[in-house]
């Protein structure tokens, strides 16, 4: 099958809380007029990512609990030959990875499996990456690391919250970790989409230049110090016990906190509560209303080293309105 009538495909990665569900939303939104088939990959038990993407045409394939690198990259490839089969067809996919993905065995499963790589064509790797945690997650996160060089573009994302001088530092970086790749400063992701799709910039050659055995045997490990802590509740929340809860986490347990989120049903409230976090940084926001057919239930995720679960759990129960 020739090149062109293959489906291009974007993979979105980035260290946790870079910002890549802002992206893809973005992505989502805007007045292109495409159709676009969404996969979205999360690390833990519990799904909170996909009820954060806001596209309404599109539909969105979860895959929880496994790293879409690893565990779940045959699911991977079962849903995208699915996708493959389906009436009507899609101008894109879009794979929004876990943070904590190494974007080479998601790369590689486009060339491994004949299916995929007969209908579906890398397009390329857009890396997001926070400017004001990036050194500290590349001291602490081979992951980090391996995201930046396997980039085809790389958003160097909430430069508002550094400085000038900071931005021509963490750019020329960024630059001798991956000299090919475009390097573009954003707050909030703000890009536009033509800067993002179709930039036919997955180059394999310059792949296995970096890592020659990118088509061999796959030896992708994690940092097994990386936990997720996942709870929900149906009963619906205290507003003041929410608010406060999720403020003591910030001061008391963010240090150790990578990335924390949750979608939480306040007493009285026709808006869900919705929080995310990076480790002290917190935004905390009322959003959508609940919609008719959606269990109005509070739900969050927290991703970290030596997360104390059980401190964790016991504060968003107490939460509850009694």
């Amino acid at each position: 099958m020739p090149s062109h009538a293959t489906i291009p495909v974007t993979v979105l990665t980035g260290y946790l809380g870079s910002g890549k569900t802002t992206l893809l939303n973005r992505i989502l939104t805007e007045n292109h007029g495409r159709r676009f088939a969404v996969i979205v990959n999360e690390f833990g038990e519990l799904g909170i990512d996909n009820d954060l993407v806001v596209g309404v045409d599109e539909e969105v394939f979860e895959m929880n609990n496994g790293c879409i690198c690893c565990t779940v990259r045959g699911d991977l490839i079962r849903i995208l030959s699915g996708l493959m089969k389906r009436k009507g067809g899609f101008d894109g996919i879009l794979i929004e990875t876990t943070g904590l993905a190494d974007p080479a065995p998601v790369a590689q499963t486009f060339f491994v499996d004949d299916e995929v790589r007969q209908r579906t064509r890398l397009d390329a790797i857009v890396t997001v990456v926070d400017a004001k945690h990036l050194e500290a997650r590349l001291a602490d996160s081979h992951e980090a690391a391996e995201q930046i060089a396997f980039a085809d573009l790389i958003l160097l994302n909430k430069v508002d919250l550094v400085s000038a001088d900071e931005v021509v530092r963490l750019r020329t970086l960024l630059g001798r970790m991956n000299p090919t790749a475009r390097i573009v400063p954003t707050a909030n992701c703000a890009i536009d989409v033509g800067e993002v799709l179709d930039l036919g910039g997955f180059d394999l050659d310059r792949i296995l230049e970096i890592e020659p055995s990118f088509l061999g045997e796959d030896d992708h490990q994690h940092d097994d110090a990386v936990v997720s802590v996942s709870m929900s509740m149906d009963r619906p929340l205290d507003s003041r016990r929410a608010r406060a809860w999720v403020s003591l986490i910030a001061s008391d347990l963010g240090q150790g906190i990578l990335r924390w989120k949750g979608i939480l049903h306040i007493a009285g409230q026709e808006r869900r509560l919705v929080f995310q976090g990076v480790h002290m940084l917190l935004d905390v926001d009322l959003q959508r209303p609940w919609r008719d057919d959606e269990a109005r239930v509070s739900r969050a995720v927290f991703i970290g080293r030596d997360l104390p679960a059980e401190q964790l759990r016991a504060g968003f129960e107490a939460c509850a309105v009694r």
